[in-house]
C-alpha cells in the first residue's frame, strides 16, 4: 500500500477550499470553546448557589439549635416551678384527711341538730303561711310592674313612630333606626 498524501486525495483541490476547511475547523473549535465556557460558568453559578444555600441552612440550623436550648431551659424552669405545686398538693391531701375527721364530728352534731329541727318544723308551719302571703303580694306587685312596663313600651313606640316621620330617608343611619328598607331614588 502506498501512502496517499497529495491534496487531490484528501479532497482539497485548491487553496481557497483549504482555507474554507481551516476556517470551518476554527469556527467549530471556537463554538466548542464557547460551549465549554458556558458550561463552566453555569457550573460555577450552580456551585455558588449551592454554597449560599448551605450557608443559609447552616445558619438556620444554628438558630433552631438555639431555640431548642431555650425550650430545654424553659422545661427545666417549669419542672422547678412544679416542685412547690406538688408540695401544696401533699398539704391539701393532709387537709382532706383532717376534713374527714371533722366530718365525723359534724355527723355527731347533726344528731343534735335533728332534735332542734323538730322544734324548727313547728315554726316552719307558721313561716310558710307568712311566706304565702308575701308571695301573693309579690305576684300582685309583679303584675302591676308588668303593666307599667307595657305602657312605657307603647309610649316609646309611639314616640319613635312620630320621630320617624321627620327622619330623612336619604340617610342610611336614619333608615336603619326607623326600619326603612331602601332609600327612595
Amino acid at each position: 500500500m502506498a501512502v496517499i498524501s497529495s491534496p487531490e486525495h484528501i479532497g482539497f483541490t485548491d487553496k481557497t477550499s483549504r482555507m474554507r476547511a481551516v476556517s470551518g475547523l476554527v469556527f467549530l473549535v471556537v463554538c466548542l470553546m464557547v460551549a465549554l465556557m458556558y458550561q463552566a460558568v453555569k457550573q460555577e453559578l450552580t456551585l455558588r448557589s449551592l454554597k449560599s444555600n448551605a450557608l443559609r441552612i447552616s445558619n438556620l440550623l444554628k438558630s433552631k439549635e438555639g431555640e431548642i436550648v431555650q425550650i430545654k431551659t424553659k422545661i427545666q424552669q417549669i419542672n422547678e416551678e412544679l416542685l412547690p405545686i406538688n408540695k401544696n398538693r401533699d398539704e391539701m391531701i393532709q387537709k382532706k384527711e383532717e376534713s374527714a375527721k371533722a366530718k365525723s364530728e359534724a355527723e355527731n352534731s347533726l344528731q343534735t341538730c335533728n332534735k332542734e329541727k323538730a322544734e324548727v318544723d313547728k315554726k316552719k308551719v307558721d313561716m310558710s303561711a307568712a311566706l304565702q302571703k308575701i308571695k301573693s303580694d309579690e305576684e300582685e306587685q309583679k303584675m302591676k310592674a308588668q303593666q307599667e312596663i307595657e305602657g312605657l313600651k307603647k309610649q316609646i313606640l309611639e314616640r319613635d313612630k312620630s320621630l320617624c316621620a321627620f327622619v330623612d330617608s336619604g340617610i342610611e343611619e336614619g333608615r336603619k333606626l326607623c326600619g326603612i328598607a331602601e332609600a327612595p331614588k
